[in-house]
């Protein structure tokens, strides 16, 4: 750039010198011409002078030979008229002397501004004046008194001397003028020579000059010539390029119609010719709606401003393209106004890629999965709205951040799996457990797809995220299910098996009894019998575990086994411990065996305790619940209907994940040795099961738990049997 500019600058220096040289010279050739006209025009008026001084001169010479000869002819005509007096020789005398005065007239009108001349004129014509009077007198006397008395006359001193005296005049004044006659003549032949030389040496100075201005000229015209066909090779060069140019560029005049316009625009506007084109306004093919728009951008354009505008038109063949117009002023460097320099290009295809990217992103946000971009630095280009559906954070609010941060707490060892399988291979699949905006951990399946740029570099990561949370817990709940109806089933054969070993033994106990009497066998015996009664009791809790017990069922009131809850509580906790019991009283009834849901009750609420060591809150709480579709697909044991949900919640230790996995197994059990023996939650489990209902659990370690049960309500044929019995129980007492 900067050796361009330095060209540049060499180029408009030598410019300025060729210019400045030329301005030199043809003032120095303009100086030179005034100067050799001057000097011409000098001895041009010298020589003219001179020469009319000359003329004057010969004209003085020429008057005064002729008084002189004019007088002589007078004089002549009169001695032959006094001698003769012949009348032909008096009129010969008048017309002489008439002559001579015409000359003293017209030699004094000749030296009329000359002052020497006129002082002897003054002196010659006086004697003239008296040498005519005197001719006159001898002629008067000729006429009166004859010849003899004008003979006297004649030879008088007198008229003998006014002659020499005229003469003397005649040609000193003769003798003057031929001097200064020839001297003039000399001085014009001197002047008229140096203007010889002048011209002569202006001549060569001029063809100098010109020869000079002549090659300067030449070199300049060829130079502007070279100029001129470099500025029209540059002008074909730039309309190659500007026809070249992919976009439509047009000239726009400051009234709104077209100036120029190249050949892509040409095709945009689809006519063959600019001339169809060129003067016209150039908003005739903008659709109407679009015209207001494009008249503000071009006043503000030939204002000084640049702007920017999409606008459609269509073509002179009918075709309707979207339009993206740049505008910017061009300075008018006659006048310094602007006019509009536009170029504008073809976005139809970017408009409708624009529309269907529109309408593929309805499409995006009309999906239940969540949808989102990232960059390889893991910033978040894209959210569509199953991604605020599922995550809770609108679009807006995590454009740009880092999607570690905003759905995990922390980088697994399966995320950073899936980075590098992606990076590598292209895609990934698998499960993620993530959060959403409120801190709840979900359960997704994503599909990861790389995209990559157009030189196979990584771009950006697709990701795909379907929640499976419910799935995966029904799943934990099918799979647990399946897994307690195996341990039940293994159960019940070896309860079953273990009591007919019992049998036996308690029956020879039993005998035993009766032949040993001794207060030592009797006591052996009895330690004997009662393990094998516990043995018999916990076999069959495994049972009612295992296939339940068929019992008479009733419909059972809550609120009275709550008050029995209760009361046990009271009495039998440690008083660190405070119970909070919230049951309604339009609680409906459940149809069940009363002895077994206070087992579950006793189990659940041992439970609470034994989590609570040093104190804390125990709350019981009853609902009436409804549970619909959508609930019932949340757990595999729900089924639609009414439902009595008991809510039992503690403020104690809390269970992990892999704890909570196995709290319902036979034998499982976190309580130390000889404190539990692992069959309270699956005996309870069993009942709620052999009821028709379910159980839940939430719990988190450190902050409690809380279990839920569920059982279904009594419908109203069964309320109303209950309330038939009362009254027949109530007429017999």
């Amino acid at each position: 750039m900067e050796v361009i500019c330095g060209r540049r600058g060499d180029r408009m220096s030598k410019k300025w010198y060729r210019v400045q040289k030329l301005k030199a010279i043809f003032v120095l050739a303009l100086a030179v011409v005034f100067t050799n006209a001057v000097v011409s025009y000098s001895n041009t008026v010298k020589l003219i002078h001179n020469q009319q001084w000359v003329t004057d001169s010969y004209q003085v010479i020429t008057q005064v030979e002729s008084i002189q000869f004019a007088l002589k002819d007078t004089e002549t005509a009169q001695r032959n008229y006094l001698i003769t007096a012949d009348a032909e020789d008096l009129k010969t005398y008048l017309a002489a002397d008439q002559q001579t005065n015409s000359n003293i007239q017209i030699l004094t009108k000749l030296t009329a501004k000359n002052h020497q001349k006129q002082q002897w004129i003054s002196l010659l014509e006086p004697k003239i004046t008296t040498r005519l009077k005197i001719l006159q007198q001898e002629i008067y006397l000729r006429q009166n008194q004859g010849l003899e008395a004008v003979r006297q006359l004649i030879l008088s001193d007198r008229d003998k001397q006014i002659g020499k005296e005229i003469q003397q005049l005649i040609h000193d004044s003769l003798k003057a003028e031929q001097n200064l006659l020839h001297q003039g003549m000399q001085e014009s032949q001197a002047i008229s020579q140096k203007a010889i030389v002048t011209f002569f040496i202006a001549a060569i100075v001029d063809l100098v000059l010109v020869a000079l201005l002549y090659d300067l000229l030449w070199r300049y015209i060829r130079q502007l010539q070279q100029t001129e066909l470099a500025l029209r090779q540059s002008e074909n060069r730039l309309r190659a390029m500007i026809d070249a140019e992919p976009e439509c560029i047009q000239l726009i005049a400051r009234n709104g119609t077209l100036l120029e316009i190249n050949a892509e625009g040409l095709a945009i506007m689809e006519v063959e010719s600019a001339d169809v084109l060129i003067g016209k306004p150039i908003d005739a093919v903008i659709l109407p709606e679009y015209r207001a728009a494009f008249a503000d951008l071009h006043k503000s354009v030939c204002q000084g401003s640049k702007g920017t505008l999409e606008f459609e038109m269509v073509g002179f063949q009918g075709t309707h393209r979207y339009m993206e117009t740049h505008a910017v002023p061009l300075r008018n460097e006659s006048d310094g106004t602007f006019i509009h320099l536009a170029l504008t290009r073809d976005i139809t295809q970017q408009k409708q890629a624009e529309q269907k990217i529109r309408e593929q992103a309805a499409l995006l946000d009309v999906s239940t999965d969540a949808i989102l971009v990232r960059n390889i630095h893991n910033q978040i280009l894209f959210w569509n709205q199953g991604a605020e559906r599922l995550y809770g954070w609108k679009a807006e609010e995590v454009m740009g951040k880092n999607v570690l941060q905003v759905l995990y707490k922390e980088i697994s060892p399966e995320l950073e799996d899936a980075y590098l399988r992606v990076i590598n291979t292209g895609e990934w699949r698998g499960e993620l457990h993530q959060f959403t905006r409120e801190g709840k951990v979900i359960i997704v399946e994503s599909r990861w797809t790389l995209i990559r740029h157009h030189n196979g570099q990584p771009k950006s990561i697709l990701s795909v995220n379907t929640e499976i949370t419910q799935q995966k817990q029904l799943e934990a709940q099918l799979l647990r299910s399946q897994r307690l109806e195996s341990i039940g089933t293994l159960a019940g054969g070896i309860a079953h098996d273990l009591n007919n070993i019992l049998s036996p033994i308690l029956m020879s106990v039993q005998l035993l009894q009766k032949k040993l009497p001794d207060s030592q066998s009797q006591q052996i015996l009895q330690t004997l019998e009662n393990n094998v009664k516990r043995g018999a009791n916990l076999l069959k809790q495994v049972l009612s575990f295992a296939r339940g017990i068929e019992d008479k069922r009733i419909i059972v009131q809550i609120q009275p086994l709550m008050a029995e809850i209760e009361q046990i509580i009271a009495q039998t906790f440690p008083k660190s411990i405070v119970c909070q019991i919230d049951i309604p009283k339009n609680l409906w009834y459940v149809r069940g065996d009363i002895t077994q849901l206070h087992q579950v009750l006793i189990n659940l609420v041992i439970n609470a305790r034994d989590a609570m060591p040093n104190g804390g809150i125990l709350r019981i709480a009853a609902e009436n619940l409804v549970i619909g579709e959508h609930s019932a697909q949340i757990n595999i044991d729900a089924k639609v209907g009414s439902y009595i949900a008991i809510v039992v919640t503690d403020t104690g230790m809390g269970m992990s994940s892999e704890v909570q996995q196995r709290i319902f197994e036979p034998f499982f059990t976190t309580k130390e040795i000889g404190k539990g023996t692992g069959l309270g939650l699956s005996t309870a489990l069993g009942i709620i099961k052999n009821h028709g209902g379910f159980v839940n659990v939430y719990s988190q370690v450190g902050r409690g738990t809380q279990f839920t049960v569920y059982l279904p309500a009594s419908t109203f044929r069964d309320t109303h049997s209950l309330s038939q019995e009362m009254k027949s129980v109530i007429g017999d007492g």
